[in-house]
């Protein structure tokens, strides 16, 4: 990697000390780097929005009833996500009130910690099979990092010690319990920062402890929830810091490309998470949680700082540009639970044949309690990203690691103090001046990423080789370099997801711009709950000669909201008849590309991903050769439990008997003894003669129906249908009978007294 900073023990900051292994970038304090132009701006609407604002609304957040300044009450994890961002938030926008109360978290929170140097709720020290729940305390660790950093209070290192040395008294299968079992490379960061301060060698013992104790990601995945995977995937690495006798680091990269294999073909930076990746579940229209979105963009960052390697910077862009802005409302007081590629309308209904969580989770809330976890977590991103646009490397100079417009002030070459500039539009602009501010002459390396899909880009006009531009000179007080990062509109096809393509220029992907309405469902003028609506057609493939071109807006004052965004391009598109949303108003599955249409060549606009809340960013391809699409089966029913799938029934997967629960399925849990139903609209009339069930029958809520029959529709008639109904298990139960011609037909089950019933598989022919 040419012009990668080298690692070593120097520096002004604080490097790894020995036996750690030294890294090329070293993190500065909060407060180093002052956000410009749009991130500043972004920042400004945490500060009087959702993150900024959560402690008026969150009843976990009510300092006189919570449990980690008052250790008889209770709390968990909802105060040390919010505060960890929070404060942070404070940090890099100065603003006086969020540094107040920062404060008075802080100092509630030092107070707490017992003689064992235990802090928090004493609910947590007994509460994971009579042992401690240390989860919620890492971030919290980070909050108190960040604090201390920030203002040197000296409380922080000793309070941190008695803390880390209360867990190294810990037995082994402490560290492998609950969420904290998949998510100790955070402690272990913060291991880490504590020794690089104190020298207690100790702490390389726990952090030994912490590795063997806690989830084996070296040897692969051992959880998929999505929030475990974006924090644990990094761990191997952060331990091969300090272990020497094995390759770690492969294990990290490995871990990422395996998810993203798998679960992340799509664009937007992200993986279908929501809640954990499933097999087959990975079409465009699925999600990722907020707080993958957050976590994962703050794993890229510690791996660039660990690494030098400029494809965890790229990562790192792609997610903030494209998924974490439409993670939230254009005024960002309210957000959404799951944020997709491909999502065509943001209601507050239970999608049962799209996500896991037998929750809605697309309508913008406040989500206190719907969503939880997602908006106390997700206000360290804007914060975070903030603070790593400028890194100190080793060889005491500065490097632009991420690109926004900023200012840096920090010690370099020989002890003194700069500021550099960072002027640009980027991501919407491909240049980006710096100009250097200093009192008298100074000599430092100042160092640039060239990102990964900037082909010829040029430092003053000549070209760029390799991912880290170093120049190495004597600088004086507003001297400039320029880089250009030529930005092409490029597309991606995803292979694994039927040949779609997406559109990028540089590291924004575009989406299809399409008209939004807002409906007010609930909540306040102040803290709104809100659905979107498509107000435009939607269901648009790109064609496979398709040509596009870039067009320039009036600016607004938001890039990120379809008013304020300063780009577009135009290309042409044809709509697709047959793909539409299915009965729940869920982003029809994609087909084979390139889909066959007949349908007028339209114009059509393009903008920013990150600036359209409605969006299809995963294209199907058409030609008037292609695939003929079909129009999918309707499917409904009587009911539907919350945590099930009507599209189960209709997804060509083959149970493994009837108690399998690796795929998903239909079921009229919570009814029993009852006469239920789910019904086919075929979409056209077909000449039918069976109807097979794969019945459940799991042992437990759910057994073989104490009958069952077919009816088909005759205009407004349900007509049965004469034939024998068997009921097995382990194997479809088919009924044959003289055939009909029927374009809706249902299949009525009478439920036992004792248990509900449900369908793995529907077959009719």
């Amino acid at each position: 990697m040419p012009d990668l900073p080298p690692a070593t023990r120097g520096g002004h900051y604080v490097p790894n000390r020995e036996p750690l292994r030294p890294v090329p970038f070293q993190k500065l304090p909060p407060g180093a780097i002052v956000p410009r132009g749009w991130l500043a701006q972004q920042l400004d609407l945490q500060v009087k929005g959702l993150c900024g604002r959560y402690d008026e609304i969150s009843d976990f957040l009510v300092y006189e009833t919570n449990g980690w300044v008052d250790p008889a009450l209770d709390a968990w994890e909802e105060l040390p996500y919010w505060l960890r961002g929070f404060g942070d938030l404070g940090y890099v926008t100065g603003d006086p009130g969020v540094l107040m109360r920062t404060e008075r978290w802080i100092n509630g929170i030092l107070a707490t910690q017992a003689a064992d140097g235990w802090f928090g709720p004493e609910r947590l020290r007994t509460s994971l099979e009579g042992g401690p729940d240390f989860w919620p305390g890492m971030p919290l660790l980070g909050a108190l990092r960040s604090w201390f950093e920030y203002t040197g209070d000296e409380r922080v290192i000793p309070f941190m010690t008695r803390y880390l040395a209360f867990q190294n008294t810990q037995p082994p299968e402490v560290f492998n319990r609950s969420w904290g079992a998949f998510r100790w490379g955070d402690n272990i960061d913060s291991a880490y920062w504590l020794y690089n301060r104190t020298g207690d060698a100790w702490l390389l013992d726990l952090v030994h402890k912490m590795h063997a104790g806690s989830a084996d990601y070296v040897s692969g995945i051992p959880n998929w929830h999505n929030v475990n995977l974006a924090q644990g995937f990094r761990e191997p690495l952060q331990y091969g810091l300090l272990a020497t006798d094995r390759d770690y680091a492969a294990a990290t990269y490995r871990n990422y490309a395996t998810v993203m294999a798998e679960y992340g073909q799509f664009p937007g930076g992200g993986f279908a998470g929501d809640e954990n990746p499933r097999p087959g579940f990975v079409d465009p229209r699925q999600g990722f949680e907020v707080c993958g979105i957050a976590e994962f963009m703050h794993s890229f960052e510690m791996l660039t700082r660990f690494t030098g390697d400029t494809v965890w910077a790229d990562r790192c862009e792609e997610l903030a540009f494209n998924a974490l802005p439409a993670s939230y409302d254009p005024l960002q007081q309210v957000l959404h639970y799951m944020t997709c590629a491909n999502s065509v309308q943001l209601d507050d209904r239970m999608k049962h044949g799209q996500f896991e969580n037998p929750f809605p989770m697309q309508a913008f809330k406040y989500g206190v309690r719907q969503y939880r976890c997602c908006p106390h977590n997700y206000g360290m991103a804007w914060p975070y990203y903030a603070q790593e646009l400028w890194l100190a490397t080793t060889d005491g100079g500065l490097a632009a690691s991420l690109y926004a417009a900023s200012a840096v002030t920090a010690t370099v070459g020989d002890g003194r103090t700069v500021t550099v500039a960072q002027d640009t539009e980027y991501p919407f602009g491909d240049t980006i001046t710096f100009t250097v501010g200093t009192a008298d002459p100074v000599e430092f390396p100042l160092y640039l990423r060239i990102p990964g899909w900037a082909e010829g880009a040029e430092v003053d006009g000549e070209r760029a080789e390799g991912n880290w531009v170093k120049l190495d000179r004597t600088w004086s007080d507003g001297d400039q370099v320029t880089l250009k990062l030529p930005m092409r509109i490029t597309t991606r096809t995803w292979a694994a997801n039927q040949n779609s393509i997406s559109v990028d220029r540089g590291p924004l992907t575009y989406s299809l711009a399409i008209a939004e309405r807002y409906e007010r469902i609930g909540g306040t003028d102040e803290w709104p709950e809100l659905a979107v609506h498509a107000e435009s057609p939607w269901n648009y493939g790109l064609p496979t000669d398709a040509t596009f071109e870039l067009v320039r807006r009036d600016a607004g004052q938001d890039p990120f909201t379809q008013d304020g965004v300063p780009l577009a391009i135009t290309t042409t598109g044809q709509r697709i008849p047959q793909w539409e949303t299915d009965t729940e108003d869920v982003v029809g599955l994609l087909q084979p590309s390139p889909a066959r249409s007949t349908e007028p060549v339209e114009q059509i606009a393009l903008i920013p991903m990150g600036a359209a809340r409605l969006r299809v960013t995963a294209f199907p391809q058409v030609d008037a050769e292609g695939i003929d699409w079909v129009y999918r089966t309707r499917i409904t029913a009587s009911h539907v439990h919350k945590a099930d799938s009507l599209e189960a029934v209709n997804d060509d997967r083959v149970p493994a008997s009837s108690a399998d629960v690796t795929i998903p399925r239909f079921t009229w849990r919570e009814q029993r003894g009852t006469t239920e139903w789910i019904q086919y609209d075929l979409r056209t009339p077909r000449e039918l003669s069976t109807v097979s069930v794969y019945w459940v029958d799991d042992a437990g809520d759910c057994r073989l129906p104490a009958s069952w029959r077919a009816l088909w529709l005759d205009g407004e008639i349900w007509r049965p249908i004469e034939a024998t109904y068997p009921v097995a298990p382990d194997c479809l139960s088919t009924a044959s009978f003289a055939p009909v011609r029927a374009q809706i037909v249902r299949v009525e089950a009478t439920l036992q007294p004792t248990a509900s019933a449900g369908i793995l598989q529907l077959v009719v022919g």
